[in-house]
């Protein structure tokens, strides 16, 4: 049951930020044609690409995490045996969490309706702003879904007997 919503929602903020990323590579192309082919430009498309933008690049970084290629310097805890390098990992991931809910979710959900109750529009397109803001509590659940999920999985790991892989000093694999 878990790894077919985790599926479904993995294929999902996949698709959507692949889906945002097509938008935005058209509006480019249609601002470049505009520009130099037409030798009129449009008035609304760099407004637009700059709000996909924001959108493909908080969406990627859910994906980023889920697939853990976030950016991240380990050269501290790469040192760290490898328990307590899980230790760390779990911690990390609940911060992660704790972050995403109290800023993505809980402040970007106050600046989503704070900025519909003002009515805020964008200048060229006329957008509504709260649904260029809207990408902020979307990304916070989504990267509260995937630290929650990693966090558990680094617990099952702690929770092993044993776990503890072999060293590079260990020959009993034949290397």
């Amino acid at each position: 049951m878990l790894t077919t919503l985790k599926t479904w929602v993995d294929r999902f903020v996949e698709f959507t930020t692949l889906l945002v990323m097509g938008v935005l590579v058209l509006v480019v192309l249609w601002q470049v044609a505009t520009r130099f082919v037409l030798k009129n430009p449009s008035s609304w498309t760099e407004e637009l690409a700059t709000y996909l933008l924001v959108w493909v690049g908080l969406l990627g970084s859910a994906v980023a995490l889920n697939r853990g290629a976030h950016l991240g310097i380990d050269y501290f805890v790469g040192r760290l045996a490898h328990r307590q390098r899980l230790w760390t990992e779990l911690a990390v991931f609940i911060s992660v969490a704790g972050f995403a809910v109290s800023v993505l979710l809980v402040g970007g959900w106050q600046l989503v309706s704070e900025t519909f109750q003002l009515g805020q529009t964008a200048p060229a397109t006329g957008l509504k702003l709260g649904y260029v803001y809207l990408v902020v509590p979307i990304t916070g659940f989504f990267i509260t879904f995937y630290s929650l999920e990693l966090a558990g999985a680094v617990a099952l790991k702690l929770r092993q007997p044993g776990s503890n892989p072999p060293t590079v000093n260990d020959t009993s694999e034949g290397l």
